[in-house]
Parts: structure tokens; sequence; C-alpha cells
């Protein structure tokens, strides 16, 4: 996310918040007393997106001064300081729940990949992410999970091709989803990779059959299956398991050797990590 769009997710998160004006801080604080507070973690875990949470701070109100303490990606354990802030108390109260749950939620992902990551450091598999993020703040998730130690799927439906078992459906095959999505590649003179989703090895023979895959996508592959559908592929292109990876079985998958294993409950099915802003 560019300094500008940063800068535009906050505002409008701190519009959608603060509508008409933050009534309990501007009724029980008055505007010049100045104040400090830090931020407290309550969790062990990889902390990520303390650069938004100074921005944050400073699109709130760019006279306040945040000091950092850690860096993005640092292991972190309960009781630990992450940033302090100093300033008019209105501002740290307006931008208080804001800053926290970006931070939260980016460190929890961080963490989550990180648990992933580890489990497979041993193996040439890479974890991915997906493209079931939150609304608005995919760049921020998808920094997370490189933070974490992941790597990024596609951003989008804009930089990358990926034939999901729907489009192969719609299309009326695999060849002919293949084949259409190639012309219009050439008509528009657009060089982006292609991904194919299959469902069973008669599929990956079929993808294998056509060419024309960057990557085939291993869905809800079990790990016989996948060892086989690896065998087959024989380096000719990408792989990557995906549906049903948990930490459990992770490395099994690893072990099958695929080139990614994309999971979307890091970014979908997360936990935040726990941390508080404290008066002080």
């Amino acid at each position: 996310m560019s300094d500008n769009e940063l800068r535009s997710f906050i505002l409008n998160a701190l519009a959608e918040d603060t509508g008409g004006g933050d009534h309990s801080s501007l009724a029980s604080i008055p505007a010049p007393v100045t104040g400090r507070a830090r931020l407290l973690v309550k969790e062990n875990g990889i902390i990520c997106g303390l650069r938004v949470a100074r921005e944050v701070f400073r699109v709130t109100d760019d006279s306040l001064s945040v000091e950092i303490l850690m860096n993005d990606g640092d292991r972190v354990k309960y009781g630990d300081i992450a940033l302090t802030v100093d300033g008019r108390v209105q501002s740290i109260l307006r931008a208080e729940r804001l800053m926290l749950n970006i931070i939260q939620r980016m460190s929890g992902i961080a963490t989550a990949t990180r648990l992933y990551t580890e489990k497979i450091s041993d193996t040439a598999a890479r974890i991915t992410d997906t493209r079931k993020t939150t609304p608005g703040m995919r760049a921020l998730e998808k920094e997370a999970v490189r933070t974490g130690g992941g790597v990024n799927h596609r951003m989008g439906l804009y930089d990358m091709i990926m034939l999901k078992d729907n489009h192969i459906d719609y299309a009326g095959g695999i060849a002919t989803a293949i084949g259409r999505t190639q012309e219009y590649l050439r008509k528009h003179k657009l060089d982006l990779r292609i991904e194919v989703e299959a469902r069973n090895l008669k599929e990956v023979r079929e993808i294998l059959d056509t060419g024309g895959a960057d990557r085939i996508m291993l869905d809800n592959f079990n790990i016989p299956d996948t060892r086989e559908a690896v065998a087959l592929i024989a380096g000719r292109c990408e792989t990557e398991s995906s549906g049903g990876i948990t930490l459990e079985n992770v490395r099994d998958y690893a072990l099958c050797g695929v080139n990614y294993i994309s999971i979307g409950a890091l970014t979908h099915h997360i936990k935040s990590l726990d941390m508080s802003l404290k008066a002080y």
C-alpha cells in the first residue's frame, strides 16, 4: 500500500469511526490536556503493523509524538512495550481503536504465518496467501503474510490468470478455458501467468496434455494423490496445494514436493494478537 493509499485508508476509517465527533473524549477531556500512552503486548507472537500504527497517529494529529520500540517481524512476549505516544489526549483516544484494530490483526496474521512457515522451513515449499482478505485491508494483510515469512499469491483479479472450477465448468472444459485464455492474452497484449485448478488426477493429466499452465493448483487432494500429481507434473510447471491444509498436515503436503501451499485461513480465520493502549 503506497503512502497516499494508506493515508486515504486511514482517513476513511477515522471518518467511519468518528462521525460527528468523539463525544466521549470531547465531553470528558479538555482540549488542551496532553498525556502519554504505551502499546502493551499481552500475548506472545510476531508483531506487525508498527509503520501503519505510526501513520494512524500522524494522520489523526501530526503534533503527536510516536516512538517505535520494535521492528515488524520481531518476536514479542507478554508485557513488551511496542511503542509510546505523547500529545493531545483527545487525539490519542480518537486514534486508539483504529490503531489497535490494524496492528492486532496484522500481528495475528504474521504470527499464524510464522507458525506455518516454521513447520516446513527445511523443505522447498513456500506458504502463500489467497484473496480471502478483509475488503480495504488486502494490501496490509498481505504485508503481514510477508512479515510472517510467507509469500503473496496474486493481489487481485488483475495480476494473474487463475482458472478455477467455475471458470472451467462455465467455459466447457479445461482445454477450452485455457485456449480462450491464451487467445485473450494475445489479443490484449497481456503478460500474465496462468494457474489452473485441478480437482483430481484426471484433470492434472488433461491440463498437462493441453499445455499453457504456469502452475497447477491441486485442490483438496489427499496426500497420496498429491504425491502422484507432483510425480506426473515432474517439474513441467509449478505446483500448489490448496484446501484442507492445517498446522497438523502442512508438513505432509510440503514433503510431497509441491512448490506452494496456499492457506486462506491466514487472512480469513485469524485470531488477532492481544494488545492494549494504556495511559502511563
